[in-house]
């Protein structure tokens, strides 16, 4: 049994519980306002022998915090199931393992992986140096105590409810598998050139043809137009990638031009059976990628998991508010006092700093969330990892219950006839991080960056100039078609940069999709207790959720619309 460590329980009848509303309520309006004279009493900690009275403002804050926290405290928590994949294979063979000790069909070994879920079941930070290590691993384990990490402030990471991801042997983790080998294939293809292209509409027959096919976010199977999109409805409107990753960023006494320098075309890794092999066993890349001498706009998938490789985990959000933010008030949400004010305008409060701080935060709640939900509850294997299972399946070196669909697919045949072998062309050198799959990391900051962006800006503001990448990145031009705004372009910035990692071969569509919930469950808790800490006459946040579903954050509360 898995144990996580909670933080003792305080004894409730001190805490003198009420609802979050009345704490509220009796804090923030008149504590606060009497917190504005109050800022001289030397007070100690309640109960100290020798504590002086509480300033007015020390007992808004107070209250505030305990509203907040004896909210957390009283909601239920969710139950976390596993898909019974680790407890059902003895070999692990659909585990998460890199680094540990394999054997040469890449199975890691069993007593090694029991001492590593034995470490993370415990907690104990001493044990974290006693897990085992392949011989020939070079690299570590990528930060699994990061999943006892808690927060002051937003969702506790073991809060976040997420389904268990697709068995190893059914039909869906088949078709999350297909798609992946499609996305390695079409690595190339430039996105404007997918209603035209000969590959992708291979792609889209192949899959649509599985016992479980895909379907987009208009609940639709796809097509060439829809296929590798993101699942909301501002990711099917207008070019496949999100204007925030094609305008120029506001920098300070600077502009920054979003052209980059990206990998050459026609690049693969780790196909080679040797090669992978000692990937799973830790081993660093004995290979690097080669790059382009001129720069280009994101233009592929190529140049889209390149940037997702190299970027940090709130970049792609401090740009998009930044250009936002350069709009000027009528970009703001309709709910911002500032956005009418003849005289202030929000900075610290409702305004750029407040925006921009939020997002770190949101990104770093983001984090956690995901990686707790990798370490300590799914712990599933990469693609990689799982294209390895394919080949030794389908070479005869071990028999394994992968569904049929994906020893059937097309695209693993073409990789084949490519590589000579059926692993996944991987785009980075090194294969995936060093942690399990399910969710998506990026996915989870992606989640909760987006829905911080939605709460402070007017989703149905229309950019004035937007624009689309030439099929060889060389240039913009104008986009002419359907009207973008924000709210849509917000939503598919979220999936660009979490679809981006599939399209690098290092995650599933299903890590990614709903990773993105997990994210998006942190920035509402985030928004939530920061809600009732503004002065101004404020209206609360709106956020249109991936779901459709409309939400408005005030008061420390979050309530359907």
């Amino acid at each position: 049994m898995r144990h996580i460590v909670e933080p003792p329980k305080p004894d409730r009848a001190s805490l003198h519980p009420v609802s979050r509303r009345a704490l509220l309520e009796g804090s923030a309006s008149a504590g606060l306002a009497a917190a504005a004279v109050g800022w001289g009493s030397a007070a100690l900690r309640p109960g100290d022998a020798n504590a002086t009275e509480a300033s007015p403002r020390q007992t808004a804050a107070f209250r505030m915090r305990q509203a907040a926290a004896q909210a957390y405290l009283d909601e239920p928590q969710p139950v976390h199931r596993s898909n019974g994949d680790e407890a059902r294979y003895a070999d692990k063979r659909a585990s998460f393992a890199k680094t540990l000790p394999h054997n040469d069909a890449g199975e890691v070994d069993a007593d090694a992986f029991a001492t590593l879920v034995s470490v993370l079941a415990s907690g104990d930070h001493n044990g974290f140096e006693t897990i085992p290590r392949d011989r020939n691993a070079e690299i570590e384990l990528n930060n699994p105590q990061a999943t006892y990490a808690f927060d002051l402030v937003g969702l506790d990471a073991a809060a976040t409810s997420l389904d268990p991801p697709a068995a190893f042997a059914s039909a869906h983790m088949a078709t999350d598998m297909a798609e992946v080998y499609w996305r390695a294939l079409t690595r190339d293809v430039p996105f404007r050139d997918y209603e035209t292209d000969p590959l992708v509409a291979a792609a889209v027959t192949d899959l649509n043809a599985f016992t479980e096919p895909l379907t987009s976010g208009a609940g639709e199977k796809p097509t060439p137009a829809t296929v590798f999109r993101g699942e909301t409805r501002g990711n099917l409107i207008g070019p496949y990638l999100s204007q925030f990753l094609w305008l120029d960023i506001p920098y300070g006494i600077k502009t920054i031009e979003q052209r980059y320098s990206v990998p050459s075309r026609g690049q693969s890794f780790l196909t080679n059976y040797a090669d992978w092999l000692a990937c799973q066993r830790g081993a660093m890349p004995r290979s690097t990628a080669a790059f382009d001498a001129t720069p280009r706009f994101i233009c592929s998938a190529r140049e889209l998991a390149e940037y997702v490789h190299r970027d940090f985990s709130f970049q792609a959000y401090m740009n998009a508010a930044l250009i936002m933010l350069a709009q000027g008030k009528d970009a703001l949400s309709p709910t911002n006092p500032y956005r009418a004010s003849r005289t202030q305008f929000g900075d610290i409060t409702l305004g750029s700093k407040n925006v921009l701080s939020l997002l770190a935060q949101a990104a770093l709640l983001g984090q956690k969330g995901a990686y707790f939900h990798k370490w300590q509850v799914h712990r599933r294997l990469r693609p990689e990892c799982f294209a390895g299972r394919i080949e030794t399946h389908a070479t005869g070196r071990r028999q394994y219950d992968i569904h049929t669909d994906i020893l059937q697919c097309d695209a693993v045949a073409r990789v084949r006839s490519q590589h000579g072998t059926r692993l996944l062309p991987l785009a980075f050198p090194e294969g995936c991080p060093t942690h399990p799959s399910y969710p998506a990391a990026h996915a989870c900051n992606a989640g909760a960056c987006a829905t911080i962006l939605k709460a402070f800006f007017d989703a149905d503001y229309v950019l004035p100039h937007p624009v689309e990448a030439t099929a060889d990145g060389a240039g913009l031009e104008p986009w002419r078609d359907a009207p973008l705004t924000l709210g849509n372009e917000i939503d598919k910035l979220a999936g660009n940069i979490a679809l981006g990692r599939d399209a690098a071969g290092v995650h599933y569509r299903s890590d990614s999709v709903r990773g993105l919930f997990v994210g998006e469950q942190q920035a509402l808790g985030l928004l939530r207790d920061y809600s009732p800490t503004y002065n101004e006459r404020f209206d609360g946040f709106v956020v249109r959720k991936f779901n459709g579903d409309k939400v408005k954050i005030a008061s420390g509360e979050v309530r359907p619309l």
